[in-house]
């Protein structure tokens, strides 16, 4: 008996052991090659032409799709905003993808092969970046609307700016390249490539701050913070208060 429970345990371990080896094999995403037009127009076809047309020309339920470039259609589609599930005047959110990677390389295929004109999706060198040209930039560019640490701000008209620390280092250079929503575009003539670099590497920096010692809480700036910090304060102030009157 003691035998059979010996060998049972052994093979199930064996089985265990196995499973894990093959598991992250079994489950890794296959490799996503370069986008292939015929399948993007198939996909086109069925999951986008009924908004912007079969010839991506727009219609009166979605814009035209016609040079926006391939860094556009990359950075809607791998955030999610696209397909749109709003009422038509609602902000399009970042929601988990539609497509998978290669769906979305195969769509961007078809589309610049329509209209080639419109940003690439850009190559950036963000670790050779400067970091503190990225945060000069950052500020005087983007955080009166991303907020200082890029955790996102409200706008106009009840919409608001995004937080930035969901978002890739590819989708923050396209969104800087192509002004998604109400967001201006930062064309070559206005940041280089490597200034977009710089501040991708910027914000990159605040998802992941080096912190020297005591609570982050949250990152949220130092206004946040330093309220935190008087309601400590006033708290302690009380406890010794208090502390102090039962003693007398």
């Amino acid at each position: 008996m003691r035998r059979r429970r010996s060998v049972s345990l052994m093979v199930g371990g064996g089985l265990v052991v196995a499973w894990s080896a093959l598991a992250p094999l079994a489950s890794a995403a296959p490799p996503v090659t370069a986008g292939d037009p015929t399948r993007g127009r198939d996909l086109y076809a069925t999951g986008c032409s009924s908004c912007h047309g079969p010839d991506a020309a727009g219609t009166d339920r979605g814009p035209s799709l016609l040079g926006v470039g391939a860094a556009s259609v990359d950075f809607w589609l791998s955030s999610g905003r696209m397909p749109y599930r709003g009422s038509g005047n609602e902000q399009a959110v970042r929601k988990p993808p539609a497509y998978n990677p290669q769906q979305i390389a195969d769509l961007v295929a078809y589309l610049t092969a329509v209209d080639p004109s419109g940003p690439a999706v850009p190559e950036l060198d963000v670790e050779g970046a400067d970091l503190v040209e990225g945060g000069e930039l950052f500020r005087a560019n983007c955080a009166a609307c991303h907020g200082a640490v890029a955790i996102g701000g409200a706008l106009a008209s009840g919409r608001r700016a995004p937080p930035l620390r969901p978002a890739t280092d590819r989708q923050i250079a396209e969104a800087i390249r192509t002004g998604p929503g109400q967001m201006p575009n930062f064309g070559p003539d206005t940041f280089t490539d490597e200034q977009v670099a710089a501040v991708v590497k910027y914000v990159r920096s605040l998802h992941q701050p080096d912190d020297k010692g005591g609570l982050g809480l949250g990152h949220a700036g130092p206004i946040p913070e330093g309220f935190v910090g008087w309601l400590a304060g006033l708290g302690l102030l009380l406890v010794a208060a208090w502390w102090i009157g039962e003693r007398e």
